[in-house]
C-alpha cells in the first residue's frame, strides 16, 4: 500500500464517489454497510445529475450528498472513487491528485497509458493511488514475479458472443456475433491496443500490464465463445521466479452485465485494506 497517509486518518475516512450507475452505487452501500465505523459517504457525482439524485435520496433525505462538480466532491472528500468510464477515468484522475486527495480508480483502461503521470502527481501531493485487480486473481504473484526477469505476459479473455455486441472493432470486421457455432478470436496483439478498441470489455488488460510488464509488452488474446455463460480470464507469465498460470470464471454483476461481481468485489477489498491495520497479501 502506498507509504502515504490520509489527513485526519483517526476520524471517519469522507468516500467521494464519481459516477453513480452500478458500480458507484454497489460500492456506497457496502461502504454504508461494511464500513459505517470508519469510513462515511460524502459526496455523489455523476455527470447525469438525477443518478446522483435517486443515489443520494438512499443515504440522505434531503439529497445533500449529491454534488454538481467535480471540484465540490473533491472539496468533501478524503477518498474520491472513479467509477465513471474509461473516457472520463483520466481527466477526473488528473483533477483529484492536483487537489491533493486520495484516488481509488475503477475505469482503469482509460488511465493504463499513463502509469508515469499518475505516480508523479501523487508523489508531488503526497497522497495514494488504489487500483483494485479487479476482475483478475493471481494479481498479486504478477507482481511480485515482475520484480524477476518476465519473459512474456498474455492475457487470454474468453466472453460470450453478447458482450461484444455494439463494439465498434468487431462491427468493423463484420462479424455476425449472432450465428457463431465456434470460438471466434476477436483479437490478438497488445494491451495498449486491446484497452483502446474494447474500452467497456477489457480493463483486466490494464490492470494486468500496470502490475507486470507495461502496457506495449503484455499480449492480449480476445475470444467470442459461444459456449460460456461467465467472463473467463487467463493469465500466463513467464520469468525467472518461475510460471505463473491463472483462470478466473467470472459471474457477471446482477445490477450491470457488463461488469464482473468480482470487479466490485475487488474495490471493496482494497477500502478494507485500506482501513484496517493489517494488510494481508502482496
Amino acid at each position: 500500500m502506498p507509504r502515504f497517509r490520509f489527513r485526519n486518518f483517526m476520524s471517519k475516512l469522507r468516500i467521494g464517489i464519481v459516477g453513480c450507475g452500478a458500480i458507484g452505487g454497489s460500492l456506497a452501500r457496502s461502504i454504508a454497510r461494511d464500513f459505517s465505523k470508519r469510513a462515511k459517504l460524502v459526496a455523489f457525482y455523476d455527470i447525469d445529475i438525477q443518478r446522483s439524485r435517486r443515489l443520494s435520496e438512499i443515504f440522505s433525505k434531503n439529497k445533500s450528498l449529491a454534488v454538481f462538480g467535480l471540484k465540490e466532491l473533491i472539496k468533501r472528500s478524503d477518498l474520491v472513487i472513479e467509477a465513471a468510464s474509461s473516457d472520463a477515468s483520466w481527466e477526473i484522475a488528473k483533477e483529484v491528485l492536483a487537489g491533493a486527495k486520495a484516488l481509488m480508480i475503477m475505469s482503469v483502461g482509460g488511465v493504463a497509458a499513463h502509469v508515469k503521470e499518475i505516480s508523479m502527481l501523487a508523489q508531488k501531493h503526497k497522497v495514494g493511488v488504489y487500483i483494485p485487480s479487479g476482475a483478475l486473481c493471481g494479481i498479486d504473484a504478477v507482481k511480485a514475479a515482475s520484480i524477476a526477469k518476465v519473459k512474456r505476459v498474455i492475457l487470454t479473455t474468453y466472453k460470450n458472443p453478447v458482450s461484444f455486441r455494439g463494439v465498434e472493432y468487431v462491427q468493423k470486421q463484420k462479424i455476425n456475433l449472432n450465428k457463431l457455432k465456434e470460438d471466434k478470436v476477436l483479437f490478438f496483439g497488445s494491451a495498449k491496443q486491446a484497452v483502446k478498441y474494447f474500452p467497456q470489455n477489457i480493463n483486466v488488460a490494464a490492470v494486468l500490464s500496470m502490475a507486470g510488464i507495461g502496457i506495449d509488452k503484455t499480449r492480449v488474446k480476445i475470444i467470442a465463445s459461444p459456449f460460456v455463460k461467465r467472463n473467463i480470464h487467463e493469465i500466463q507469465l513467464d520469468s525467472e521466479a518461475g510460471r505463473i498460470f491463472s483462470r478466473t470464471e467470472n459471474i457477471l454483476h446482477p445490477d450491470n452485465p457488463k461488469t464482473s461481481f468480482l470487479a466490485v468485489l475487488s474495490a471493496i477489498a482494497v477500502l478494507r485494506q485500506i482501513l484496517e491495520p493489517v494488510k494481508i497479501g502482496t
